[in-house]
């Protein structure tokens, strides 16, 4: 696309000599000569210090304040012009579907699958971006983060176009959202699930977190929100979006859970809708698992699907990869894998693996380093107040020191009366878990859930926790 034609459309003006542009990037390592560099104000570096580099690589500049480039174009907030660029660059793709944002610490990703088996249920096609993967139909892709910056989200809205797919539900992430990664976007549909803490080693304090997640209602037709949690009716406070509420305890809710069972093999309620009540059976424990399903269920209403089809639609629904997801082993012991790395994302599924009456729950956890680092004594004092053996080990330590880690996470469990252990390499914690597993036991590997990789330092190294169990019960390792 030329340059002065993504100027025109977008309305920015700036000195420049019209080039065709043929990648947009906040990223100098990325740059060439065809590219539109945007320089970005972040938490660590400011791209302003290589907009003259990447000018000197033959790339137009969009910068806040003038960085001596030859082609520059100065912009009041150089976030909101990286999205109207990118956008304008794949020809506005998000325009041409109904968008369907869902937010909140836990509980976004299995609620976005089961939305996305709902609505296709129902004869639509549909695009996902999201932690786990991202799809367009029945495409997979790669998915590096939650919510991608909004050139490479702009490349996947364009992809599900291609696919004919008519809607795409999201997960949208703090970070995203106070990065202005999913600027300029209207959603039909934004769903807030839960707020726990998390993420304060970015947000910094609890208001700017629950801030973050608030912005995503501005930007919405109609709010979908938990109100049994404290922030669901602050999420569209002030906004001019329709407030629509789901709930277990609030008799007040648009949408409300009655006669709940919950069972080790799954959820049982009644959805409760304008004096309707219809049955929601989902083979996904946990009271968490009502609230995925309600909020999937209300949002596939509000969009026209019948309470009927949506439930029917839940009950064929599989379970998500690295939540709660069982993993076959042949032995009288059970292995469950969970991406729980928030305090109430790990009381959650051990109270879910409670209720299926084991033996003993065998919990082996670890939190990631350069992270909030409050939550790690909160999770281990959970951890050995709701097992029956604990393995403290290491999660993605990043630049952290591993043992470090591990002692913050002991600080919780000092009045355990429990078996605490300590065993730095996740390979050989989870190893001593199966060892000592018994008959009727439950080994529940927390915190890495989907990801089949482990961060050491500047390093992914591949790390699949099935294939780790697999090896160690087939016998391919020294016991």
């Amino acid at each position: 696309m030329l340059l002065s034609r993504l100027l025109e459309s977008t309305g920015y003006t700036g000195k420049f000599r019209d080039r065709e542009i043929s990648f947009i990037t906040d990223n100098s390592e990325n740059v060439t000569s065809s590219s539109l560099f945007v320089c970005i104000k972040g938490a660590r570096e400011d791209g302003h210090l290589y907009g003259r580099e990447a000018a000197d690589k033959g790339a137009a500049v969009v910068c806040e304040h003038s960085v001596g480039a030859a082609d520059e174009i100065v912009v009041r907030d150089t976030r909101k012009a990286y999205a109207d660029f990118c956008g304008e660059f794949f020809s506005n793709p998000a325009g041409k579907m109904k968008l369907i944002g869902i937010t909140g610490t836990n509980g976004k990703t299995t609620t976005a699958f089961l939305l996305k088996n709902i609505l296709e249920k129902s004869g639509h096609k549909c695009g996902l971006v999201g932690t786990v993967q991202d799809m367009a139909g029945e495409t997979v892709f790669y998915s590096e983060r939650t919510t991608p910056d909004p050139f490479e989200l702009n490349c996947l809205f364009s992809k599900m176009v291609e696919r004919k797919c008519d809607c795409c539900i999201m997960e949208v992430s703090s970070q995203a959202l106070s990065q202005g990664r999913v600027d300029g976007l209207t959603f039909d549909c934004a769903v807030f699930t839960n707020l726990t803490e998390d993420h304060l080693d970015y947000h910094k304090t609890a208001e700017a977190y629950s801030a973050a997640k608030k912005k995503l209602f501005s930007m919405c037709r109609r709010g979908i929100v938990n109100i049994d949690d404290p922030k669901g009716l602050y999420m569209t406070e002030g906004e001019s979006c329709e407030t629509i509420t789901y709930s277990v305890f609030d008799t007040s809710a648009h949408y409300k859970a009655e006669n709940l069972s919950q069972k080790a093999g799954g959820t049982e309620y009644d959805i409760i809708y304008k004096n309707k009540s219809v049955n929601v059976r989902l083979g996904i424990p946990g009271l968490f698992s009502v609230y995925n399903s309600l909020a999937a269920i209300a949002c596939a209403s509000q969009e026209g699907v019948s309470i009927e089809k949506a439930a029917e639609a839940v009950k064929e629904s599989q379970g998500v990869k690295g939540r709660a997801e069982v993993v076959p082993t042949g032995r009288n012991y059970t292995v469950i894998i969970d991406y729980a790395h928030t305090p109430d994302g790990l009381e959650n599924i051990l109270k879910a693996v409670r209720a299926s009456a084991p033996k003993r729950i065998i919990t082996v956890f670890g939190c990631g380093g350069d992270r909030d680092k409050a939550k790690r004594p909160l999770m281990g004092g959970i951890a050995a107040e709701l097992s029956d053996y604990v393995i403290v080990t290491s999660d993605n330590p990043r630049s952290e020191n591993p043992q470090e880690i591990i002692k913050d996470i002991l600080k919780g469990c000092k009045k355990a009366e429990i078996t605490v252990e300590a065993i730095e390499n996740r390979r050989k914690a989870i190893e001593r878990a199966l060892a000592i597993g018994e008959k009727d036991d439950i080994i529940l590997l927390a915190g890495k859930g989907h990801e089949t990789y482990q961060i050491l330092g500047d390093k992914r190294i591949h790390f699949d926790e099935r294939e780790i169990v697999s090896e160690y019960l087939n016998g391919e390792v020294n016991k």
